[in-house]
This record gives structure tokens, sequence and C-alpha cells, in this order.
């Protein structure tokens, strides 16, 4: 570029970077070579950095993804083009029929304020380091580290980020280490460690890895139930 700058990299160019990390783990720790394995091959969705991912992400707190995949559905309906000032547009009783509870209304309404008025600037995150990200997004309310590192990974493809409080990670971990307990968020958060600068890798298989047994032990306790499903 005419000012020596470099481009981003293309949601392509950061999806590419995470399949070769996949692979690195893959070679380097067996676990993770189970992990892939079960997974396939599979696409990494990322998704565009903005408003609208950021809202997406606080609809998928602490509901299935099927759920808020749902409402986001319904939202984009209901708003478009979904920008902040078209947001704080609609009425309460509209989001609501999105699926909108109450609080994911209020933190809605709080971080599109907080854009259409200048005090939170998405774009300005690009290029920053993860932790100033973090601390800067974990200002708004309703958003924390689980939402901001999730932001972090799939908006901006950051490599090295593991959400480590996300159900799907601690359950997909304790299977795929044949633990006999789930493992605390923080007891993920030491063990990863060693995954390092690759934890984006590893979140990415554990989740992959989590859907995979999670659908082989729903088959099973489908032929258990009707074993004229057996053979």
């Amino acid at each position: 570029m005419a000012d020596g700058s470099r481009p981003s990299p293309t949601t392509a160019d950061r999806a590419a970077a995470l399949h070769e990390d996949i692979a690195a783990l893959a070679a380097a720790e067996p676990l993770f070579a189970k992990a892939a394995q079960a997974a396939g091959d599979f696409d990494i969705p990322l998704r565009p950095s903005g408003f609208g991912t950021l809202l997406h992400i606080i609809l998928e707190q602490q509901v299935s993804t099927a759920s808020a995949a749902a409402m986001w559905r319904r939202l984009k309906e209901t708003v478009s083009p979904l920008t902040p000032e078209s947001f704080l547009a609609v009425e309460d009783d509209a989001l609501k029929a999105c699926g909108f509870s109450r609080q994911k209304t209020a933190y809605g309404r709080a971080l599109a304020a907080a854009l259409a008025e200048g005090r939170l600037e998405l774009d300005a995150l690009d290029h920053l380091e993860d932790e100033v990200v973090i601390e800067a997004l974990c200002r708004m309310k309703g958003i924390g580290q689980w939402s901001a590192e999730n932001y972090l990974l799939w908006a901006l493809g950051r490599r090295d980020v593991l959400p480590a409080a996300d159900l799907a990670l601690l359950v997909g971990w304790q299977w795929l280490a044949g633990l006999d307990r789930r493992p605390t968020a923080d007891e993920l958060r030491t063990e990863a460690n060693r995954w390092r600068p690759r934890r984006t890798a590893a979140s990415l298989l554990l989740w992959r890895y989590y859907i995979a047994c999670q659908s082989d032990r729903k088959a099973g306790a489908a032929m258990l139930a009707n074993p004229a499903l057996e053979g």
C-alpha cells in the first residue's frame, strides 16, 4: 500500500491460517489428532467484524446454537439493513417477537448506543492486542469474557483464543481426555497454556469433537432404546 501499511487479512486468509494451525496441533498432540479424525474436514465459519456479529454473539449467550440462529434470522427479517441506528429505532415488542429477552434487549441497545455515539469503535479493535480488545469489549453492559473471546475468534480470526467457559469446550475436553468429571473453566485455561499459540485451533477441534461425540452418543442411546435399529 502507498502508506507502507499492510492490508488486513481477508476472511479466507484467516480461515486458511486457522486450518494450518489445526493441522499443526493435530500433528503435535495425539489427543488432538484423535479429535481431528473424529471431526473430519470442516469449514471455519468466520463472521464479518462489526455490530451485527457482536449482537449475534450476545444472542448466543446461555441458549442453544439453534435458538440463537432462529432469533438472529427473525431479527434480520425485521431490521434491514441492521445497523446500530436501525436497531435503536425498533420497538421493544418487535424485538420480543424476534425472541429477545428483556435483558438481551437492554444489552443490544447499550451496544448500539455506544457505537452510534462513538463511545465504542469496533473497527479500531481490529489491530489491537487480544487482551486490549477483551478489556474494551468487557466495559460494555452484557459483554463478558466469553462474548469478547468469541468476537476475537469468530469476527477477527485471532489464532490464540480459547473461550474456556464455553460448555461445549469443557465437555469436549472431558470426553477427549477421558476425565471423570467436567473440568472448570480455570482448569481448562491452565491445560490450554501448553497449546499456545494455537488455542483457537484447539477450540475449533474441541467444538467439532463435541458435536461428533454428541451425535454418536445420541445414536447409541437411540439403539439402546430401540433394539430394532441395531445392525
